[in-house]
């Protein structure tokens, strides 16, 4: 079990691999098999992971991007989500990182509130997304984390 780096592995020509986070796994799996049946230029490859850290393993390909799902209805999905950070390395928060936070529709069911999600992204410099897959359907948020897997890293300004 070791640190989640960027740069371990060198990446593959045409092809991105996404790491999803989160305690749900039916949400996650749903959410995968969704991004994969979309029509893409390059080849999508989606794992999926409770928490972090990983098991050490030679055939585990490089990661592009980490989504950390946490569901605003679960305490133990936010907790899962910090404890999974200290697992990552710095670097990959250089525009390789975002947060998807599930459940924001029925605000009055939820156990977190949003400031708290908002409060994480902000101190990981990271983008957030809200998506509720039960009302908007899928397709809303894949072309969300779609565009989060285009923007460019926002590197400090030297002063």
């Amino acid at each position: 079990m070791s640190v989640l780096r960027p740069l371990d592995k060198l990446p593959s020509l045409n092809t991105a691999t996404i790491l999803l986070v989160g305690t749900e796994d039916a949400l996650l799996q749903q959410l995968a098999d969704s991004m994969l049946k979309e029509d893409c230029a390059s080849e999508l490859k989606v794992h999926l992971a409770k928490s972090l850290p990983l098991p050490s393993s030679v055939n585990r390909p490089r990661i592009d991007l980490i989504v950390f799902v946490v569901n605003l209805h679960s305490k133990y999905s936010l907790q899962n989500t910090e404890e999974s950070l200290h697992h990552v390395d710095a670097s990959f928060f250089l525009g390789k990182v975002c947060f998807l936070a599930t459940g924001a529709g029925r605000e009055s069911h939820c156990s977190i509130h949003r400031h708290t999600v908002v409060r994480l992204a902000h101190s990981y410099q990271s983008p957030l997304l809200y998506c509720d897959l039960e009302k908007q359907g899928r397709g809303s948020c894949q072309a969300q984390l779609k565009r989060c897997c285009l923007q460019e890293p926002q590197l400090p300004i030297p002063r």
